[in-house]
């Protein structure tokens, strides 16, 4: 399974797609599909039947999927390329942009 560069609670910005240019926290990273959950980003409408939890039901708003590769690690309010160095004996990654150890 490969490593990814992209973790969860990491702040991230939109490169391609309808919300090119926003940014968001990650929430989830699905290592398999090389997908991630961003707050607020690539937002869908799901319709939702009455139930237990939700008696009403209705139209729900609520975050979709997005391709690892269509997002970007935000360090110091700049996207940035992700590296990996060893250091100390301890792999790290690192901000392509300005060589900060991001972990």
């Amino acid at each position: 399974m490969a490593m990814l560069k992209i973790k969860k609670g990491d702040t991230v910005q939109v490169i391609a797609g309808k919300d090119t240019g926003k940014s968001g926290k990650v929430i989830r990273v699905d290592v398999k599909a090389k997908k991630v959950l961003v707050e607020g980003i690539n937002m869908m409408t799901k319709h939702t039947k009455p139930s237990a939890a939700n008696q009403n039901g209705g139209i729900v708003h609520q975050e979709a999927l997005i391709d690892i590769s269509n997002v970007m690690l935000v360090v110091d309010g700049k996207p940035t390329r992700v590296g990996f160095e060893v250091r100390d004996g301890k792999k790290v990654r690192i901000a392509k942009k300005t060589g900060a150890v991001i972990d």
